[in-house]
């Protein structure tokens, strides 16, 4: 069913939704593909970093006259050398709640920057780190937010350790609690964790007597991150040029500004090129996680079983700086509403700064924390009511083409009902259930549990700020094409879905198309690779850029073939009359006409800025095996169901969606950025942060609902994102569900679940 507010743009050439590589897949097996440590410029520096000891200190001296006179050593910079801008490193909230400079003399956390190093080997620059002399004033520090937002708390920031408070809210709720049959209340503790990139951050910095400055870095969002380093050091736009070699894995960890400010300050003071690339530890230790949460939600249920009220109360890890802090509270309270047929919704959200690592975006961008508590009680709350966990849920998922009672705004083509449906098919969930009972009954030691977990997540920034993003198109005299894009990618195939998309409407081959993308001074503006908007947008951009240069082949063809003003068809590389099939050219004759005869360029570049904002939902289901003297889960068999709209690209659809089922485990079952007392991250390499591993996967079994979703580019909405969001609550209700004991915190680990097991 399609949305009649939208045209609908219906495939024929069959390139798009059928399995295809990545673009630069054979780069990347064969080892060609250049990611940023790949580069060697001639007269390169190599950069590292001094990092705080201290979780919250203030500098009172610094002599680097020792690492200075180092020989090898080119430059050393601290506070005193850099510029005295506060601003906020997140390209999305770069206008809200500035916090960090390039170095302070204030830090606030184990690792935040004291100073930085260039010299003609890494070795040489750490050996210079040794050298540095640094006197400290340690100042009080919070590692727990509800310590660092009691009254008289010490503050790490100058306006204080709460940034602002988000309330949300539509109906009555006090007055439908006062209503309501049963009344459920819980408090669920979710970690931090680490986005476990296989890259890590770093760039190279060059800065020439021309007073241009050129950083290559794998970021998400590189023009937020050219007008971030605009307001640092005051260089024009056009002087100033950001580009996107290629990421080596992000998961919304690149969109901060981390190493490109000390490597841009040490390559205008040595006007020689310069790179900076972080180690596993100083990527663990001085990067960015996932915010940690304490999240109570209390939910009011009719005799029916309906939610008549739901009440949710997020304190939230900032850690020492803002980063997107506020986006995340906004896009969790938001996206609560838009899940149920509950009219009667209260969100506060509640960021605090600790002197821990600074919480940024990552994969699901607060619907991870949004859905778990809600998913969790929903399981003992059809226990209590004698209902089984589907029927509850089908109760009150929304429906198609629901309204966001919050915002006003349209869900979409909603098919979550029908993702369950397919779920409960594809698990045999009778069989799975049956299968739970029966191993309670026998007393074994290891028992079946099987879970279910439900989530949404967006497709664009709509409603929540301006979303744009362009595209160009540019025919060559062979007809094969350049298509340049603001888009970024990171492995997850959005570039080359914007290709497919191309390809298809061109009637042209996929292979004869180049993407340039994500370079500030060849391709047009992008908001950033965030927010689930590859696709939606990103695709949609090269669309309307293909559309307009579909239209001047158009006109061109019936100047060559002597019937203006006619209609074509584009397929097989050639260009057909609609009223004429006899009458024909190829792509390759009219791109010659149009510049030999016309002497007009074919070529188009067009601006999309979203038009609505479909949500994408999607259901897991999970089977494990609890050991119940160890406390060990094995997953044993997991369904992963999404609703996509039309699937352009299916195989890395089902990609996508492994890699969130993946993540999904670790985030419930392993994964946990720990503290010490003493403001130190205990797991500085990835033998001791476990996350889970290729042998410690399940059974994966991976299936779409796919419905046109009209605004989108050929039906097409999004995947990445939500494809971890369900996980975390379908694992942690097969665990409930195997041991018969409530949880409250995650990650499962054998110790905790042995707690609950002996509570």
């Amino acid at each position: 069913m399609a949305d009649n507010r939208f045209p609908y743009d219906e495939p024929v050439n069959g390139v798009v939704c059928k399995t295809t590589p990545v673009f630069d897949a054979a780069l990347k097996v064969t080892g060609q593909m250049k990611y940023v440590d790949d580069f060697y410029l001639p007269n390169m520096l190599y950069a590292k970093f001094l990092g705080s000891p201290y979780p919250h200190a203030n500098i009172i001296s610094i002599d680097t006259s020792e690492a200075e006179a180092l020989p090898g050593v080119a430059a050393v910079v601290t506070y005193k050398d850099a510029p005295d801008v506060v601003y906020n490193g997140n390209g999305e909230d770069r206008n809200e709640f500035p916090s960090e400079r390039v170095f302070d003399r204030r830090l606030r956390f184990i690792g935040d920057k004291v100073a930085a190093v260039a010299a003609e080997t890494a070795e040489i620059a750490e050996e210079a780190l040794k050298l540095i002399k640094v006197e400290y004033e340690q100042l009080p520090f919070y590692l727990d937010p509800e310590e660092a937002m009691a009254e008289g708390a010490f503050k790490i920031h100058e306006n204080g350790n709460i940034p602002m408070e988000v309330n949300l809210g539509i109906g009555d709720v006090d007055e439908a609690f006062k209503e309501a049959y049963k009344i459920y209340e819980r408090t669920y503790k979710l970690p931090a964790v680490y986005h476990a990139q296989l890259e890590p951050h770093g760039c190279v910095a060059e800065y020439g007597y021309d007073g241009k400055l050129t950083i290559t870095t794998p970021t998400q969002d590189a023009f937020g991150m050219r007008e971030n380093l605009h307001r640092i050091f005051g260089i024009p736009m056009n002087k100033l040029r950001v580009v996107n070699p290629g990421i080596g894995g992000a998961f919304g960890s690149k969109i901060d500004l981390i190493v490109e400010p000390m490597a841009a300050m040490l390559a205008m003071k040595t006007y020689r090129p310069v790179k900076m690339i972080f180690s596993r530890r100083e990527d663990m230790v001085s990067g960015r996680t996932r915010h940690g949460m304490k999240v109570t939600n209390k939910i009011g249920i009719d005799k029916e079983g309906h939610v008549i009220a739901l009440d949710v109360k997020a304190i939230s890890n900032a850690g020492a700086h803002t980063t997107c802090t506020m986006s995340v509270m906004w896009a969790m309270g938001g996206k609560i509403f838009r899940n149920l047929k509950c009219q009667n919704i209260r969100f506060k959200g509640i960021p605090v700064y600790t002197n821990t690592l600074p919480a940024a975006a990552m994969r699901g961008f607060g619907s991870p924390q949004a859905f778990f508590g809600e998913q969790v009680m929903f399981n003992l709350i059809a226990k209590d009511l004698g209902m089984t966990l589907p029927e509850f849920q089908l109760l009150n998922l929304v429906d198609p083409y629901s309204v966001d009672a919050c915002s006003g705004d349209c869900n979409g083509n909603v098919r979550v009902k029908d993702c369950l449906r397919k779920a409960m098919e594809l698990m045999d969930y009778d069989a799975a259930i049956k299968e739970q009972e029966e191993s309670k009954k026998s007393g074994s030691r290891y028992r079946i549990g099987v879970g279910i977990g439900v989530g949404n997540h967006g497709s664009s920034l709509y409603g929540i700020m301006p979303d744009t993003t362009a595209a160009s198109i540019k025919v060559n005299e062979d007809a094969t094409c350049t298509l340049m894009t603001g888009v970024s990618d990171m492995g997850n195939g959005a570039v080359t879905t914007s290709m497919m998309v191309v390809a298809e409407t061109l009637g042209i081959k996929l292979e004869n198309i180049t993407p340039v993308y994500a370079d500030t001074e060849t391709t047009m503006y992008d908001v950033g690779l965030y927010a689930s908007r590859g696709t939606y947008l990103g695709a949609s951009a090269a669309l309307k850029a293909a559309k307009k240069v579909r239209d001047i082949l158009s006109e061109q063809a019936g100047l060559l073939l002597e019937i203006p003003g006619s209609a074509f068809t584009f397929g097989n590389e050639r260009v057909v009359s609609v009223d004429d099939p006899t009458k024909s050219a190829s792509i390759q004759e009219v791109v010659d006409y149009s510049r030999n005869k016309s002497y007009k360029e074919v070529a188009a570049s067009e601006t999309f800025s979203s038009i609505d904002g479909p949500m994408c939902y999607g259901v897991h289901m999970v089977k494990v095996e609890v050991d119940m003297e160890t406390g060990r889960v094995r997953p044993l068999k997991y369904v992963s169901v999404h609703d996509v709209g039309k699937a352009i690209n299916p195989g890395n659809l089902e990609g996508q969606q492994h890699g969130g089922m993946q993540m999904g485990l670790g985030y419930a079952l392993t994964e946990e950025v720990r503290h010490n007392e003493k403001g130190q991250v205990m797991d500085t390499n990835l033998n001791k942060y476990h996350i889970f591993k290729a042998t410690e996967m399940p059974e994966l079994i991976t299936s779409t609902v796919e419905e046109i979703e009209s605004s989108g580019p050929f039906g097409a909405k999004s995947i990445g994102e939500n494809a971890v969001v369900p996980s975390a609550p379908a694992v942690a209700n097969a665990v409930v569900n195997a041991i018969d004991k409530e949880i409250d915190q995650i990650p499962l680990t054998p110790e905790r679940i042995l707690k609950y097991i002996n509570a």
